[in-house]
């Protein structure tokens, strides 16, 4: 489970796989110098507590290039990125809702 830690904020815990993707669209969006919202409901988990996830949590934060942003794995990652989920979650992170986490999409075969 990888965690991000915004400020001092609680870490949201965060699979590491998934965090890897996120990290990416972060990354970029930051280095265009562009802002925008982080949003979630159930997961992840903030605090990366994985028996206290309920139904109907949300959570947003508003990510700058001012925002202390620290990102960590329990691995290193050991394949390729998904490039249709940076697809997907760059698309949301371009939308007016900001940034979340969607499902990741199978591989064309």
């Amino acid at each position: 489970m990888g965690t991000l830690i915004y400020g001092v904020a609680p870490a949201i815990g965060i699979d590491d796989w998934a965090l890897e993707h996120l990290r990416f669209v972060i990354v970029t969006k930051l280095r265009r110098d562009e802002s925008f919202s982080f949003n979630w409901e159930n997961e992840p988990d903030v605090d990366g507590d994985v028996s206290r996830e309920r139904p109907g949590i949300y959570g947003t934060v508003w990510i700058s290039k001012s925002s202390s942003l620290y990102f960590s794995f329990d691995k290193p990652r050991s394949r390729e990125l998904n490039r249709h989920w940076l697809d997907a979650l760059a698309a949301t992170a371009n939308s007016a809702s900001g940034l979340r986490l969607v499902p990741e999409p199978s591989l064309p075969d």
